[in-house]
Parts: structure tokens; sequence; C-alpha cells
């Protein structure tokens, strides 16, 4: 026979008292008005029936909340109310829950409402078929669905919502989706300020609206003003442009956006690509502006081209966008290459221009390095202005211009002088494959040229002036030189052709600034330093609804009913969903208890 200590008594005493005084100490629910009150023993054990009359509802209170409803069922020893029936539950003169059925605790002070249920503030409205309402912590929470009404905002829906009453901030997860005159948007994870309209969206979101959609997976977005961030995996899509950043900000009034480190902005009907890490984008005005390493590119079906310069700009319709890449600007193509003050590209036409600074300098050696360049194959063009023009539907080079000192220079094949050709301005052709096969030098045209027979000896070095120069090309090799116009010339033997005949004026070999590669476009950059972004806090997942603090309370709550209505299953815990439930029953099948439980 076990002897029990009197220590054990005691402990036992102090926790039944600890108990009886929790119960005591909530104030208990009054009623305030019934029309009739009867007792069904039978069905409600203790309880007291209170039903309306025609005059008024049945009116109950609890320190600052109340509640009338048509019909309840009160039971005092638990200090517990079930409602039936268009209830309506009001707290002071800001919160108003209706709905078909609620049941209150005074001891725990959670409310729990079901059947069209809808929750109104000054500032939002909440509707959904179940929701539970802690008065202590004044938040309200919904886990099946439901939609939360927000007068200029709009309507966001969400499988699971939570309401911090004290802060004005709403958490929805999972299938939120906001709706509103201006916007529809799409996220996982949604956190929404009431009174400011402000919303933080995380995991894969969108905001479409009628000029834009916007993608992140990390965002801001106020629904006031229309204005937002957007982070992580970012990107918007204007019609046919689409915009990529680490960090895209976006005016929806103005259609406007600015992006931040990482940029692509894609012309999915022109084939064609911007780059750099700062851009804006005017949707209204067809206009891109790039700068940070910027640069472009043209793809095309057989060879893409790569232009580089300090700022580009691209404006204008699809059907008539101009390209403009400014301060030391670079083009590559894997068959040419160049380098200018400026580049305008026109979509529409398909001419390029490499164009020259103003003719202000006065250093004669300053003004030639800085005349717009190309190289084709192993031909240096030089001139004042160069145009490239492209058949636009093949997709291809047609013709070249160099206009005023259009030089001409490739090395010769073997030894160490320089084929030459220069004259006023240059006329160029480009076969299927984008290579010159035709040029013509019209007016006071020059040349070197170093003759070699079939067997690359060399006969001799030839030097003629004329009124115009023709230029055969074949196999990427100069094949004929043809003079026209009163040539004047004559062939020298490498022996006697003068040292200071060797170059025409104004040659400069400028093969080092060559472009060899896409990389080459940015080896005279200045090393590259970007911001640091710091954008948005990530997401922090909302703490349990039914955190540790509540279930002690709704513990302690069962605890006093057991104490009074004996045998009567406890009414504070009955609707806690299944899975609090089932963690609770977990947490108490310690391995203690488990090996308690084991003895026979």
């Amino acid at each position: 026979m076990k002897v029990i200590k009197p220590f054990y008594i005691l402990v036992v005493f102090f926790l039944a008292a600890s108990i009886y005084g929790y119960a005591q100490e909530k104030k208990q629910i009054e009623i305030l008005y019934s029309g009739r009150i009867n007792w069904n023993e039978a069905k409600y054990p203790g309880a007291k029936i209170l039903t309306r009359d025609d005059s008024q509802q049945v009116h109950i209170l609890h320190e600052n909340i109340n509640l009338w409803c048509d019909r309840a069922i009160q039971y005092s020893n638990e200090n517990f109310i079930e409602a039936y029936g268009n209830v309506r539950m009001v707290q002071g003169d800001t919160i108003t829950m209706t709905s078909k059925y609620i049941e209150y605790s005074g001891l725990t002070q959670l409310a729990f409402a079901s059947g069209d249920v809808t929750l109104k503030d000054p500032s939002s409205t909440i509707t959904t078929d179940t929701l539970y309402f802690d008065r202590l912590k004044q938040e309200a929470f919904y886990r099946n669905g439901g939609t939360v009404v927000k007068d200029t905002s709009g309507t966001i829906t969400s499988k699971i919502g939570r309401y911090y009453m004290n802060l004005k901030k709403y958490k929805f997860v999972q299938d939120v989706v906001l709706v509103n005159k201006d916007a529809t948007i799409n996220s996982n994870y949604f956190d929404f300020y009431s009174d400011t309209g402000q919303a933080y969206l995380f995991g894969p979101s969108t905001i479409v609206t009628e000029e834009s959609k916007t993608y992140c997976e990390k965002g801001f977005y106020d629904t006031k003003t229309k204005i937002g961030y957007a982070m992580k995996n970012a990107k918007i899509d204007y019609d046919n442009r689409e915009i990529k950043g680490d960090s895209l900000y976006f005016d929806n009034n103005i259609s406007f956006a600015s992006a931040t480190n990482n940029i692509k902005v894609t012309d999915t009907l022109n084939n064609s690509i911007v780059k750099g890490h700062y851009a804006e984008v005017f949707k209204a005005k067809d206009s891109v502006f790039i700068t940070k390493r910027a640069y472009a590119i043209t793809v095309q079906e057989n060879d893409s081209i790569y232009i580089h310069g300090d700022t580009l700009m691209v404006t204008g319709k699809p059907e008539k966008r101009i390209t403009r890449v400014f301060r030391n600007v670079k083009l590559y193509k894997s068959d040419m290459s160049g380098k200018a003050d400026s580049i305008h590209m026109n979509q529409e036409t398909g001419l390029t221009q490499l164009i020259n600074i103003s003719k202000g300098a006065q250093n004669e050696a300053f003004s030639v390095k800085l005349k717009p360049i190309l190289w084709n194959i192993e031909n240096q063009m030089t001139g004042d202005t160069i145009h490239l023009i492209s058949d636009t539907k093949a997709e291809k080079l047609d013709s070249l211009i160099v206009f005023n000192n259009a030089f001409i220079i490739s090395k010769d094949s073997i030894g160490t002088g320089y084929n030459q050709i220069n004259g006023q301005k240059l006329i160029g052709l480009f076969d299927d494959n984008n290579e010159l096969y035709n040029i013509d030098i019209i007016k006071n045209a020059q040349s070197i040229y170093y003759l070699r027979n079939d067997d690359e000896e060399l006969i001799g070095i030839k030097k003629v002036k004329s009124g115009s120069i023709n230029i055969k090309i074949s196999n990427k090799e100069i094949d004929e030189v043809i003079e026209l116009n009163n040539p004047d010339g004559k062939v020298y033997p490498e022996s006697q052709f003068p040292d200071n005949e060797k170059f025409l004026k104004g040659f400069d070999w400028r093969d080092e600034e060559r472009p060899r590669s896409v990389e080459d476009l940015f080896k005279d950059d200045p090393p590259l330093v970007l911001p640091v972004i710091k954008g948005l806090d990530d997401y922090v997942p909302q703490e349990d609804f039914f955190d540790e603090e509540m279930l002690e309370r709704i513990e302690q709550a069962d605890a006093a009913s057991k104490k009074t209505d004996k045998g009567q299953d406890p009414k504070a815990s009955r609707n806690l969903p299944q899975s609090v439930k089932d963690k609770e029953e977990n947490q108490l099948i310690t391995p203690a208890n488990d090996s308690v439980g084991g003895q026979k």
C-alpha cells in the first residue's frame, strides 16, 4: 500500500488553489438582457438558455465587449458563452464582428466565430467562414480562406490571414491576391498595413497593371501612391520591353522604372538587349537611359553586334527605334569592330553612324586619334564620320560610307610595310557573309600598295595619286587595285623606296585599340564599383497564433472547468485546430510519462 506524502498533498492543494484563483480573478460574463431564460440539464447541464423576445436580442457584456444574439447558452461555472443567430460582437467603438455563431470564454478572452463571419474596424473589413479573435493580444486569425476589403487599397484574399489590430497590420499567407482599380497583386507571403496601404511581398509575386507586369521575390508596393520596389529575380514587362535588375524602382502613375546593378533590358520586338548597372525607363516616351558599363546587343541570326559606351539611350516606337551611345564608344562583331566618340543606330533605316567629336580641337595628333575607326577582317578604316548601312530584312550589312579624310590601312601580308589608301570619301559593299568585297575611294585618292606574286615574293611597292581608286577583295585579301581618272605614280623596288614616302599623310595604325572580343570592349574602363543595395528586410514568418501563452490560458481554463463541471468536456479548447491539439498531446507524452505508462 502506497503512502501519500504530505509534500505531495501540499503541491496538489496549491495547484488547485491557483486554478481556482485564476478562474475567480477573471470578470464574469454578464447578461444585460434576455427575453426569457430556460434550462435543459439533459442537453446543457449547468447552463442557462437565453432567448430573445420581439423587442430585442439577448445582450451580453464582458469587460468592454458587448454581444448581441438571438439565442445564447451561458455556462456560468466556466465563464463561457455560446451565441447563435445574427450574432454581433462589439469591442469599444472600433471593432465589430458579426456571424451566425460565436463562442467566447471570459477566462481566455478568446472568441471563435463561424458562419459568414465579418470583422470590421475603421480601416478594413475581414470576411471568412471561421475566425479566431484574441482580445488579449488584439489579433484576429483565419486559416481556411478569407477576404479583406480596404476602401482605396482594394480587396485581398488569401488562404491564411492574421490581423494585428494595434499595428494595423495584416500578414497573409498562401494564394494571396490583392485587386483594386489600378493593379492586381499575387503573392505567397504578403504583409499589409491597412492605415497606410503599404504592402510587402515575399516569395514569387506579381504586380499587374494595364501598362506593366512586375515580378519579384521580395518587394514593396504602396497601393495609394502606386510606387514600389522590386528585388530578388526582379523584372518589369512594358509591352515588348523587359527590364531586369538587382533592384527596381517603379512608379505606375507615369509608367517609369529605374534599375540598379546587373541590369538587362530586352526588346523582344527588335531582338535587341541593353545592359548596364543603372537604367531609367520611360514607357510613355518609349525610352531607355542606361549607364555604368552600358552596352547594347543587336541579336541577328548569323551574328550579333555589341556596342559599349559610357552612356546609352534607346528612344522611339519599336518600328522606329533609335539607339545612341556616347563617349568612348566601341563596337564588336565577329568580323568587324570599331571605335568612335558616339554611335547612332536607326532600327527603321538600318543606318549606324560612327561620329567624330566636335571639330574644335587644335592639336592635330589629338584630332586624328579621335577619328571614328572600323576594322573589317585585316583592314583598318578611318574618317571624320563613318556610316554602316544594314539590310533590315535580311539582317546583314549592306554597305559602308566614310565621309571626309577616308583612310584604309592593312598590314603587308609578310613584311613590315602597310598597304594604304586615302581620299575624300569611301564607299564599300558587303557580301552575304558580311565581308567587304568592293571599295571605291572617291576624289583625291592616293595609295601605297605592296605588290607580291603568287609565291608571295615582293615585286615592288606601288605609290599612286589618282582621281579615284577601286579595290577588289576576295578571300579576305585585296585582290586588285584599280586607279581611275588620271593616275600618276610608279612602282619602286623595295630598296629604292624612300623611307619618308612609306606613309601617306594622316597615317595612324591603331591596331592595339582594336576590340577582338566582347570582353575587349571593357578593357579600358575604370574598375567597376557597384553600390551596395540595402533593400528590404527578409521575410519574417509569423509566430504561432496559438502560442505558448495562449495555450497556457486555455489549459488553465480547461483545468478550472474540470474542477467546477466534473464529467463535462472542457469548452475553452474544443475549437482549437486539430493540428494544435495533436501538438499539445505530443508535448504531454514526455519520456518519463511514456515509461510510467509502459509499466505493468
